[in-house]
């Protein structure tokens, strides 16, 4: 079955599934490959859970006297070539987002700042992969006028494949780190997939590229492109500029358009790291003709979730929870930022930073090394990497034990900084604070 005769069946059963525990009444399942699973073996108890149509590619999973099952070379294949068919049919112009750090963060605030005055569909949570983009390109509906979509990497080539499905219209690199150095192999590999969307756009007649005008390596890649800059530094070319004002530990800033007067916002974000993000909310809104008062309302009225950039307030202690994930830029930038709060008793509790190959140990080193002199009273250390590192801050091989020194020593009256990657599961710990 090719994208054609696939497309006529979607335009009937417009809903996708590729999840046997969630198989709404007449959509279509698509029998994808994992590491540990076969979709296809799963086909026939999707098509009993209520699924219209199973998509297949492997003959000997479906039933050739059932007119249910829809044969393809390549499932995965067949759903993002879908799904850009599908896109070329709708009218929304489509944002791309990637980035090391943020981005999912901004994706929001755009999606915030857009949604007062257009019809905005958005990536939901963090599903920003192969699968992830299709599915949020295939839930575009004709009424929606604007497309927001976050697309992740953790190798060569995957952004170039994600910016091929989703043909943005726009785009937006919120920054380069050291993030899954594991699979980039170096951070000259991670410049060169995120610049793998710059080159996308550069195919494309007219496009737009939102950049922050103060990174150096964004500004070195993106030769050629139609540029709308935002930043800190005060320059000729900026759309919007901007300053922190405080962040204790709310941030507070302000931005401008040109000479305009100033625009000055209270977020519920934690951290000055977060600005770049809130400056490029801003910029888009104003491309897009947003009133600067309704950026202003979007801003302040937008409220993180998923354990990022969060402020939880418990009986004994106040946290800034941001233990979605954690390399070495996000970990050093939130721990300047914690440092810099003028706030009694500081606790951080820090996890492993994953995916960083071969200079793990470096990395993990070098930030307890910084640490020696800092501010922060109390430092905790969770994972195998930090258990290899030389310091004499507290070490703890899991979570698990650290809820079990919590229940016994009880902290009080402390700002306590969670931060880790995801698998370390230190977002369990606010339930013990």
């Amino acid at each position: 079955m090719n994208t054609a005769e696939l497309y006529k069946i979607f335009t009937r059963h417009p809903v996708i599934t590729t999840d046997t525990r969630d198989c709404p009444a007449d959509s279509i399942f698509f029998a994808l490959h994992g590491d540990t699973f076969n979709g296809n073996a799963f086909a026939a108890k999707a098509l009993e859970a209520g699924c219209a149509y199973a998509v297949v590619d492997e003959p000997q999973y479906a039933n050739a006297d059932d007119d249910r099952y829809l044969m393809v070379p390549d499932s995965l294949k067949a759903l993002q070539d879908l799904a850009r068919h599908h896109r070329r049919q709708m009218p929304a112009r489509i944002i791309g987002i990637t980035g090391t750090n943020g981005k999912t963060t901004t994706k929001e605030l755009i999606a915030a700042v857009l949604a007062e005055k257009y019809n905005v569909l958005y990536t939901q949570g963090n599903f920003n992969n192969h699968i992830g983009v299709p599915k949020t390109l295939l839930r575009l509906k004709p009424e929606h006028e604007v497309g927001v979509i976050e697309m992740g990497a953790n190798h060569p080539g995957e952004i170039a494949c994600l910016a091929g499905i989703a043909e943005p219209d726009c785009g937006m690199i919120t920054n380069v780190g050291k993030a899954h150095l594991e699979g980039f192999g170096s951070f000259e590999g991670v410049i060169k997939t995120k610049g793998e969307l710059y080159d996308f756009l550069r195919t494309k007649l007219k496009s737009t590229v939102f950049i922050d005008n103060d990174n150096p390596y964004l500004c070195d890649i993106s030769q050629g492109l139609n540029l709308v800059r935002y930043g800190c530094r005060p320059a000729e070319n900026l759309l919007i500029e901007g300053q922190a004002a405080s962040s204790t530990p709310l941030l507070q800033f302000r931005w401008r358009h040109s000479t305009d007067a100033w625009h000055d916002v209270g977020t519920q974000l934690i951290g000055s790291y977060n600005l770049t993000n809130l400056l490029a909310a801003a910029c888009v809104g104003l491309y897009f003709s947003i009133a600067p008062e309704q950026i202003d309302h979007a801003l302040s009225h937008y409220t993180p979730g998923n354990n990022r950039s969060q402020l939880a307030v418990t009986a004994h202690n106040r946290l800034i929870i941001d233990a979605y994930n954690a390399n070495p830029t996000s970990m050093n930038a939130a721990l300047t930022n914690f440092e810099e709060m003028d706030v009694p008793k500081k606790m951080a509790i820090l996890g492993d930073m994953k995916e960083l190959g071969t200079v793990s140990h470096a990395e993990h080193q070098k930030l307890v090394d910084g640490l020696r002199h800092s501010t922060i009273h109390t430092v905790w250390l969770v994972g195998e990497e930090f258990g290899q590192t030389e310091t004499d801050f507290r070490k703890f091989r899991n979570v698990e034990e650290v809820k079990q020194a919590l229940e016994k020593e009880r902290p009080e009256g402390y700002h306590i900084l969670i931060k880790g990657s995801h698998g370390t599961r230190l977002y369990t710990l606010p339930e013990v604070l």
